[in-house]
């Protein structure tokens, strides 16, 4: 009979250490100021930095309670909530009670936030074909395809990663 090895017994340490790693990059690469202003010129919108990826949270993850978009991005609640006071005076969000729960408050985005979103993943795509651009389509299916699997694996064992 066969033995079959599992995944945790044929992982070695050096192999976390390259993936922490390489996470390590990549966060550190996608939080620099510079990266959202780059965007934020691509897309051509006239959007603060700071607004910027909260409204971006809004539309990927809303309707969002200020408590768990200031969570997921890493921000005190309470200057979440004066920026997203921001967006709505800017028309980009709304806000509402959540039909979950009466007590909360959450954003949803408006349709002008999403015409902004929308210029926003055109900015996005326009850079990430110009990083891909020598990746062969298979590597890129792969990356996606274990990308997907590993972040769906993180909130699994995070519970308050999927907020």
């Amino acid at each position: 009979m066969e033995s079959r090895k599992s995944v945790q017994n044929t992982l070695n340490s050096d192999q976390m250490r390259q993936l922490h790693s390489a996470m390590l990059d990549i966060v550190g690469t996608m939080n620099r100021p510079q990266r959202d202003e780059m965007l934020i010129r691509e897309a051509s919108i006239p959007l603060d930095r700071a607004l910027f990826p909260l409204l971006v949270g809004i539309e990927r993850f809303g309707p969002i309670g200020v408590v768990e978009l200031a969570d997921r991005a890493g921000r005190d609640y309470t200057t979440v909530s004066r920026q997203v006071a921001k967006l709505e005076s800017l028309g980009l969000v709304t806000r509402r009670a959540s039909l979950a729960d009466r007590r909360v408050r959450e954003a949803v985005v408006t349709e002008k936030g999403k015409a902004t979103t929308d210029l926003v993943d055109a900015a996005r795509e326009r850079i990430g074909r110009k990083v891909f651009e020598n990746w062969d389509p298979q590597e890129f299916a792969d990356l996606v395809r274990l990308m997907r699997k590993f972040a769906d694996a993180i909130a699994d064992e995070l519970p308050l990663a999927k907020g």
